[in-house]
């Protein structure tokens, strides 16, 4: 079985429903209440209620469950604990990396991969394709890029110790049903939100400003979901570190016009920038020659497939 932290949560799960079309039973580790979600509710996967920085509550997942491999999803974050307690907090987050490390090397666990983030690259200022082995900027910019290039760094001295495969996925921005709203880095998701439901996009919970121009690499749920399944499964990869996305960059002006042929009605515009940034996007080559992934949505698609989730009654 596999087990992936989070795997209720939005990426979890696609990864999870991807896991289960390749063959593979899951148990979902959950801090909440283990109820599996009702769009998993054709899935034959098992609930279990834990945190990762609970060491005995992981090692309870072992004692009842084979588990051979581990996909990790489900970091506690500093900027999400109300208590004040950031050091508490980072404490928190980079001890469920290790505590996972530490039962996947009691298990026996094989493969362990780890979600890492495309805000790793963040203060590259050069444009084109982001490759693995570009040198990552050091300094302090968001927490969660912080933590992901600590926990990257950890996890390779702990694979060279331990023995146990630890694969870092550094995850493209992401959409599609179960998502964020708002996700406070790219306004795509308030976007569809707005045309499914035919109203105005409410984009004040950005973190900044969006423009027309601006583009990220923007990844389908399912298709990160169908990614970070074939990173677990493969059987032989030939790095430690893969981008997971689309391999292409997206500008908000191209998921506005995706959304309106989706649904005609829609109409909203964002200001242009007097100087656009450079356009980037990650070089998904290793992903691509090692597993033969290749993404099934591109930005039309993704969009008819989450408005049409959206109307269906999802995501309210």
């Amino acid at each position: 079985m596999i087990l992936v932290t989070g795997g209720a949560g939005f990426i979890g799960s696609h990864t999870v429903r991807a896991l289960h079309e390749a063959g593979e039973q899951c148990v979902l580790l959950q801090r909440r209440a283990p109820v599996l979600p009702p769009h998993l509710a054709d899935v034959p996967a098992a609930m279990a209620r834990g945190d990762v920085a609970d060491l005995d509550s992981l090692r309870a997942v072992g004692r009842r469950n084979t588990i051979t491999g581990i996909v990790h999803l489900a970091i506690t974050p500093p900027w999400s604990v109300g208590d004040d307690d950031e050091i508490g907090a980072a404490g928190r987050a980079l001890d469920g990396f290790l505590n996972t490390v530490r039962v996947a090397k009691e298990w026996g666990v094989r493969r362990v991969v780890v979600a890492s983030t495309i805000g790793v690259y963040g203060g590259v200022t050069a444009g084109g394709a982001l490759g693995e082995d570009l040198p990552l900027p050091m300094r302090h910019l968001h927490a969660i890029p912080t933590l992901k290039k600590i926990i990257e760094l950890l996890a390779g001295q702990l694979a060279a110790e331990s023995g146990i495969e630890i694969v870092s996925a550094r995850v493209s921005g992401t959409w599609g049903p179960g998502g964020h709203l708002p996700d406070p880095f790219f306004p795509a998701p308030s976007l569809a939100h707005a045309a499914a439901g035919r109203t105005t996009p409410d984009l004040s919970g950005l973190a900044h400003q969006p423009y027309a121009e601006d583009s990220l690499d923007l990844c389908y749920v399912k298709d990160t979901g169908r990614a970070l399944a074939l990173l677990q499964l493969t059987p032989r990869l030939r790095h430690t570190t893969y981008n997971v996305g689309s391999g292409r960059a997206t500008s908000n002006a191209e998921v506005i016009a995706a959304l309106a042929a989706t649904e005609p009605g829609f109409r909203t515009e964002l200001p242009s920038r007097d100087t656009p940034a450079p356009r980037q996007w990650l070089d998904t080559s290793r992903l691509r020659e090692d597993t033969g992934f290749t993404p099934k949505y591109d930005t039309a698609a993704a969009a008819a497939d989450y408005v049409a989730w959206l109307r269906a009654g999802n995501g309210r």
